[in-house]
Formats: C-alpha cells, structure tokens, sequence
C-alpha cells in the first residue's frame, strides 16, 4: 500500500542562515533516495513544503510503497566464442561468470547483441520492506546537508550540526522501525518550548503539520510561517501609519529564529535619530533582528517591529526588555559619532600608512596614493572636477579608522561621506566618499556622478591589477579578493554610465603606479582578458544571445561604453534577409586569408579580370568611407544596414571568380579584395560568429 511517510529530526536550535538550505537539501535528498530503493516515482511527486523550524527538520513523501516493487535484474556474461572452449566445454571465464551469479551453466540464458551472441543471467529479486532502508535512506541525506562544522553531544560518537533529540519516522499511521544518529523512530516530537503540550503525539504522516499547529503551538512550513510574519509585519507598520522597507534576507532570518511568529512594536528615543540613520538602522537589523519603521519620504521613525516566539496577553514586558537592549545599542552608536567627529578624516590619513593593505602592496596610505592619481587622471578624461576626485580618493579610505566603521564594517563609505560633510569637504568630495564602493553587490546602484564614478574606477582597477599582479588570480569557486565582482563594478560603471574611457589604457595607467618588480607589464592585459570573461557573461544576463556576444567581445573591445550599442545594432541585424549569406561568407574569407599566408596591401583595379570581381571592387570602394564615418559617430546599426547591400556583389564574387588561381599576382589581388572586404565587415563586430 502506498501511504505518506514523514519522517522528522528533533534537534536543538539550528543555524538560522543556514535553516531554509538545510530544510531544502534534506527533504530533496530523501526524496531521490526513496527513489534510487525504488519506493517512489521521483517524477510523480509534487513539489512540498519546506518543512524547517529553528528545531527540527522534517519532510513529508507522498505514495511511498512499503515494500520495494519487484526488481528484474540482467546480468551480461561472456560471448559464446569466449565462454565455449574448442572442445565445447566451459571456460574459466564461463564458469566464473556462472558462479559469481550463484547458478549453473545450464541456468543462464543466451542475449544477442551487435557484436553476437553472448551469456546473460536473468532473475527477478523480491522487494523489501521499507523498514530495512528507511534509516539508512535518512542517514545518507543528513550526510548530503550544507553542514561544514559538526558537534558531538553525550557520550555517543554520532555528529550532527546541532545535538539531535527525537526521530519520527512514519509510514501513514505505522511507526518504521529505524535507528538514525543513534536515535529510534517513533511517533512522538515535542512542540514549542513555551506554548505547546509538550510531548506531542503525531497520529498519521498526513497529519503531521496540522498536529504540530494544533496541540504543539509550531507552524512547521518554512514558507507558511514566512508568510505569515510578513503580513503580521504589514499589518502593524500599516497600523502605526508608517512605511515598512523590504528585507527579503532579514525575514529569511527571522523566520528560521521562531516556530509560532507574533509581531510587536516597540519605540526609541528621537534623539537618537541625531546619529544617521544608516547606523540606526544596521543596529536594528544586523544586532536585534528588528525591522525599522519609515515615513512616506523614507525617514527613520523612532519605531520598530520585532517578532518574537512568544505569545502573551500583555507583551510589554517583552516590548521593554527589546527597547532596553536596543537602547544600549543605539548609545554606543551615538557615542561613536559623537567621538569620530571629534577628528578630521583628513587628519586621519597618515595613519593609513600603518595599515597593511597587503604585505606585497604596501599599506593603505600607498594605496590611497595611487588611487588619487588615478582618480585624477580618470577625472580628467571624463572633463569632470579632478581637484574633487583626487580629494575623494586622498580621504576614501579614512574612515576605515573611524570607531564607528570598527564597530559596523558595513558602513565604511557611508559614514565617510558624513564625517567630510560635518569636515567641511565639498559636497562632490562627501558624495564621492560614498559612491566609490558601489556597485557592491549585483544589481546595486552606481556612482551618480562622474567625480564618484572616477573614485570607484580607481580603487576597483588598483586592487584587480595589485592582486592580479601578485599572482592571486581567482581559481574555479576561490575568489577571496572578490576580483570578479570588482571587474564586473568597473564593466557595469563604464557600460550603464556610458563613460567614455578606453579601458585597457585605464589598466595599463594602474598598473604604472606599481614597480615593475611587483607589477610585470603585462598585468595590463591579462586583467584585460580576465574581465572581457566576465562581461560576456554579464551581456548574456542582460538578454542577449551567446553568439551575438560572441560577435562584440571577440574583437577583444577597449571601449565598454559602445559594446551595447554594438551589440544592439547586431541584434537588429540578424534579422535582416541578407543577415545569414553574409555571415556565411564572412566566415568562407576568414578561413580562406586564414589558410593564405602573406602580407596584403590594397587590391590594384588594374588585376582584376573578372566583372564579378571588378563589382565587388566597386562596392567595397564605396560603402568604405560611408561606413567609416557610420563607425566613427557611433551609427552602428546604420551601418550594418549599409553593408547587408553588399550581398548581391559578394554572392556573385563567391559564384564566378576562382580567388586561390594559379597566377599569383591574380590570387594574391583576390586575396587582397577579400582581406579589405573583412575588414570592412567586421568594423562593427566579428559577423561571421552569428549562428544561421
């Protein structure tokens, strides 16, 4: 009979970053494993619910047989030529092979294949009980979790990422017979630690999620439970007209920290609303899990929501102990700010030069010295304020000495741009301050203006050619310097912003700033290939096709800035009739100059004999200057529209004229018309890389 099986793992509180992985990975691996012994059909289940509280990890199954079905095993043997000896006795390798099958030689039967005809053993083994597998089944999928460090408690030598209390293990409404980590299956899980009844029985598998809400006070369903803190949340923020602001991560978190979510508001002191409201804010999420309130316009209220595990008809005393531990919180925060104001962050600088930023780079202050005069020199090829970059760059880093950074690394930048404000620097300085360490994460805003943008530019291409330059170059999953997420900053900078800057020359002034015996020269353009890797992948993500992107980035592009234009403009021409013969073509001349050797110069109209040749001359001679100009003002898809006229001339050339002929003078003249022909289709990308 086919019943729900759920089997449960009662532990003490589990990580909370770490629950919704764990819950997803066990319930996924004992569900292939009941599939692999055969007691269900992968493909006939339905997705379930996470089943994952801060206690316990559990899943539930749908149809599982309690006894495997009946299993035909087959089992190939010799050939007959290899298994009959001349006197048409068994071989060794016959008889081997009947007695590793536990028969005779007469037992086994005879299969044909396309080599011939060869012994083949055939039996039927009997299925088995769910009982003899389950335990192990469960054993196999806990060692499958994201567990890096394991713990042992007792006297007991099995581990598991939290001491393990109480397993459930049921097949509709029988107990399984099963021991994991050491622990007997039964029926019987504890619900909340506060609200429940404490030991609590589970009738049936089906029963389980109902049960546990019922008598055990616990809301089992990871996504039930999230669900529900997030619209307690929207209630209460909307009740307290104010604005709550998503934080997807945050209530991951504090949905993996309870098993039964209640919501209550709690307040602070407004004058703690002095100290910016990045501090604030941090303080209230990253410390006590709270969820800050906001106005309409995106101010901080001196209000916050907080979702304990406990329900009561009088919550103050639970409010008041929260704002108590926020309280002391917040006081740090403001005496912080109150005490790092009391230095100038340029006063802070020297102090970078005892800041190791590495041992083969130097210290920060060096750093901080290179970063200026790049900043500089960035500033001043985008016309924008190199006085103000150079400062932005000189004071970025000061506030890594800040006690308030100290305390909340997260805010480096931030709070370096209010302490150049309450210091007097220009507003274009402050905003830089900020600004350069964007984008810090995928999809996160860029530098609005260009002085940041030039500050950002510097500190990304300074660390990618230092570490590249040392030798630290990322390695399948190991990327500690984070160089790939820097490339793809100064990629998504140049492009989105449309700065126009050639980056190779960028990274060929960084990495003059560096001794030739730290930074080899040739650092310039392996950072160069490393981050043409990376914008492949980042062009693909923004929609186009691999080998549209293909087309752009294989003529290795300087100007990053132009690369979507390009690739828009390739876009549209695909779509055009002429689109495929030329792309076709283009590929016939590359592979044909690519197999003839020489140096070429321009065509002589005076060898040409052909009229198909002498056309082709014509209109390659024409559309040149047209589409030079095109090229040059950026009018991309205008002019691949021009060149798709040269269809016709092409086709005709490839139809009547023979390039590879006998008379070199002739063949090296084709060859000639054909190289400069190329090159004028591929001036706006590599045409012969799109796909038919």
């Amino acid at each position: 009979m086919k019943q729900t099986l759920l089997v449960e793992l009662l532990t003490e509180e589990l990580p909370p970053k770490a629950l919704l992985s764990l819950g997803l990975t066990f319930r996924n691996a004992v569900i292939a494993g009941l599939a692999g012994a055969k007691f269900v059909d992968a493909d006939s289940q339905q997705p379930e619910e996470v089943l994952a509280t801060p206690r316990r990890l559990a899943v539930t199954v749908r149809h599982v047989a309690a006894v495997q079905a009946d299993q035909e095993i087959e089992r190939k043997g010799p050939y007959v030529s290899q298994g009959l000896g001349a006197d048409g006795k068994p071989t060794k390798a016959l008889l081997g092979f009947a007695r590793s099958c536990g028969v005779e030689v007469d037992a086994l039967e005879k299969g044909q294949d396309a080599k011939g005809a060869h012994y083949v053993f055939r039996s039927v083994k009997r299925g088995e009980p769910l009982d003899e597998h389950l335990a192990d089944i469960v054993t196999q999928a806990l060692k499958k979790l994201p567990t890096p460090k394991l713990m042992r408690w007792g006297n007991r030598d099995v581990q598991f990422v939290r001491p393990v209390h109480g397993l459930v293990l049921l097949h509709g409404d029988r107990v399984v017979r099963g021991e994991v980590l050491g622990i007997a299956g039964s029926n019987a899980t504890r619900g909340h630690r506060f609200m429940g009844e404490g030991a609590v029985t589970v009738p049936n598998a089906e029963a389980y999620a109902d049960t546990l809400a019922q008598r055990g006070a616990v809301i089992a369903g990871f996504t039930q439970r999230r669900k529900a803190i997030a619209e307690a949340l929207a209630g209460e923020a909307a009740r307290l007209k104010a604005v709550l602001h998503e934080d997807e991560a945050l209530l991951d978190e504090v949905t993996a920290l309870v098993e039964f979510p209640v919501v209550y508001s709690g307040a602070f002191e407004p004058d703690f609303l002095a100290v910016p409201q990045e501090c604030l804010i941090l303080s209230m999420k990253q410390h006590q899990k709270y969820f800050p309130l906001f106005d309409a316009k995106g101010k901080l209220l001196p209000r916050f929501l907080i979702v304990s595990n406990l329900k009561t008809a009088d919550p103050s005393d639970i409010v008041r102990g929260n704002e108590r531990v926020l309280r002391a919180r917040l006081s740090d925060a403001k005496f912080f700010f109150d005490q790092d104001r009391k230095r100038k962050l340029a006063d802070r600088v020297p102090r970078l030069g005892d800041v190791v930023y590495h041992n083969k780079l130097g210290t920060q202050l060096e750093r901080v010295a290179r970063m200026q005069k790049l900043a500089g020199h960035i500033a001043e090829r985008l016309g924008t304020d190199v006085v103000a970059a150079e400062r932005a760059a000189w004071l970025c880093k000061a506030d890594l000495l800040t006690e308030m950074v100290g305390e909340f690394p997260e805010l480096q930048g931030i709070m370096g741009m209010y302490y150049a404000q309450h210091d007097g620097e220009a507003d274009s300085v402050a905003r830089a301050i900020e600004a350069h360490y964007h984008p810090r994460f995928a999809n996160d805003s860029l530098p609005q203006e260009n002085v940041g943008a030039a500050v950002a530019l510097a500190d990304k291409l300074d660390t990618l050619t230092g570490i590249f330059g040392i030798g630290l170059v990322p390695t399948g999953d190991k990327d500690p310097f984070a160089l790939r997420r820097h490339a793809l900053g100064v990629l998504r900078i140049l492009a989105e912003s449309q700065l126009p800057l050639d980056l190779l020359q960028l990274l060929q002034f960084a990495r003059s700033q560096f001794s030739a015996e730290t930074v080899a020269d040739s650092v310039a353009a392996d950072v160069h290939a490393f981050m043409l890797d990376r914008l492949r992948g980042y062009l693909r993500d923004r929609g186009f096709a691999a080998d549209e992107v293909d087309a752009v980035v294989s003529q290795n592009p300087r100007r990053i800035d132009l690369v979507l234009p390009r690739l828009e403009a390739v876009r549209a021409f695909r779509h055009m009739p002429e689109a495929g013969s030329l792309a076709a073509a283009n590929k016939r001349i590359r592979n044909i100059l690519r197999k003839a050797d020489g140096v070429r110069g321009a065509p002589d109209m005076a060898l040409l004999q052909e009229s198909a040749e002498k056309k082709l001359f014509g209109a390659v001679n024409a559309l040149s200057p047209k589409v030079d100009s095109l090229v040059e003002n950026e009018g991309y898809t205008d002019a691949l529209k021009l060149l798709a006229g040269v269809k016709g001339e092409v086709d005709a050339f490839f139809d009547e004229v023979m390039v590879m002929t006998d008379d070199p003078l002739t063949r090296d003249n084709r060859l000639a018309l054909l190289d400069q022909l190329e090159k004028l289709m591929n001036r706006v990308a590599d045409i012969s890389r799109l796909a038919p």
